[in-house]
């Protein structure tokens, strides 16, 4: 599904430029002092982010570090917020966004010029904001939240949450076709191991099963902290290798401290990305939807009315795998074969093989989540090697999709 939406007038979506979300701190609680503005710089500052490239700027009069001290009173974001909303509708040409997880404050924020809503919350601290959402039709950025915000730990959690948050969106009435999802990158609570950044980053793509804009906010998270042991001053070209991965990954609008430095790799980098196929024809439309995880399948097979029992029933088999398995018998190659072909895959082997004219061989098994399950418990009980060749695919699959073996390493 290729992904063409209108924000406020602003084209966002695969055949569209990378959009540059500016960050502009009003709240000195902020966990990088660097993008703290007073109101004397705040129209150079965010001018100077416009003619840089951004064409969203994003508003904060109150830090949503989970480390903030102090915690400001909604009064108090509200007379933050209000003056530099008014300065900026008066004299900038940007959409502006505004980053709360006030209801209240959202609702002044719109009524004084505001365009779009940013809640880290994903409408959790405050449910009343989807009412205002509503009242406003405007557009939201939601991220991955359950209880506080980006409590989700693993692409699974977030990948969850947003599919919660669109749905109780779309039960208050909310156009969800204006939600821009984040993902929550970045150590929003205690527990979260900078491992299940990486994840996210390096399956970034898997959002793209929402259908929906997706924005990447990795400008100086701690994740770069972990892998360079850097303060977030000291983070801008970490920041900007985070950065190319994730437009590469199908990131439509990036969220950056750093407007003039990340425009250069945004655009290389949405350069080397390729596009999604689609033809369309009256009313029909065909795509390809790139699936890399069982789940992914499901989530997509969901958001098109697929009952809960039939998405999972059909999601291991959405996923092809190539296998390799190396130095085993041809005996037991061709046994591989014959066996993952009565299950609707194959397997290709060397041409002496086939003839019996050699005794080893590597075996290319190809074949669906599922045609291996299969495949395996099929093998466990063969004779020979198989068994232990049946347990080694097992352990190669698991490890395959296993969030610690996949990223956990000395840094």
């Amino acid at each position: 599904m290729v992904v063409d939406v209108d924000i406020c007038g602003l084209k966002v979506g695969d055949e569209h430029p990378v959009r540059l979300m500016g960050i502009i701190n009003l709240s000195k609680e902020s966990f990088y002092k660097g993008s703290v503005v007073s109101n004397d710089s705040l129209l150079d500052v965010a001018q100077k982010m416009i003619d840089d490239g951004a064409t969203i700027l994003d508003i904060g009069a109150r830090s949503t570090w989970p480390m903030a001290n102090p915690i400001i009173s909604e009064e108090e974001e509200l007379n933050r917020m209000i003056p530099a909303l008014e300065l900026l509708n008066e004299n900038v040409d940007a959409l502006i966004s505004v980053d709360t997880v006030y209801a209240s404050v959202a609702k002044e924020s719109l009524k004084h010029g505001a365009d779009i809503v940013n809640d880290v919350s994903g409408f959790t601290t405050n449910p009343e904001m989807m009412d205002v959402v509503a009242e406003y039709d405007c557009p939201a950025v939601v991220m991955a939240s359950e209880e506080v915000p980006g409590d989700p730990i693993g692409m699974d959690e977030i990948m969850q949450s947003l599919a919660n948050i669109i749905s109780k969106a779309d039960s208050k009435g909310i156009d969800t076709s204006k939600l821009i999802l984040d993902p929550a990158v970045g150590k929003w609570i205690p527990e979260k191991d900078p491992i299940f950044d990486f994840e996210t980053i390096d399956q970034f793509e898997s959002l793209r099963v929402f259908g929906r804009p997706l924005l990447a906010a990795v400008s100086r998270k701690s994740c770069i902290d972990a892998v360079l042991h850097k303060p977030a001053k000291e983070r801008l070209y970490g920041s900007l290798a985070a950065t190319a991965i994730v437009i590469h990954k199908g990131a439509h609008i990036v969220r950056t401290h750093d407007v003039a430095e990340t425009k250069d790799v945004v655009e290389v980098a949405a350069a080397m990305r390729r596009r999604q196929p689609v033809v369309k024809e009256g009313d029909f439309e065909v795509s390809i939807s790139d699936i890399t995880h069982p789940d992914d399948a499901e989530y997509l097979m969901r958001s098109m009315k697929v009952t809960g029992s039939g998405a999972k029933v059909m999601k291991n088999k959405t996923v092809s795998k190539v296998v390799r398995v190396n130095n085993i018998t041809t005996t037991e190659a061709l046994i591989i074969k014959q066996e993952i072909l009565a299950r609707g895959g194959d397997a290709a082997l060397e041409r002496d093989a086939v003839s019996h004219e050699t005794d080893k061989t590597d075996v290319l098994i190809i074949g669906t989540i599922l045609q291996f399950e299969k495949l395996v418990h099929k093998l466990s009980f063969q004779a020979r090697n198989l068994p232990l060749i049946a347990e080694m695919i097992a352990e190669v699959l698991e490890n395959d999709m296993d969030v610690e073996h996949g990223y956990l390493r000395e840094l």
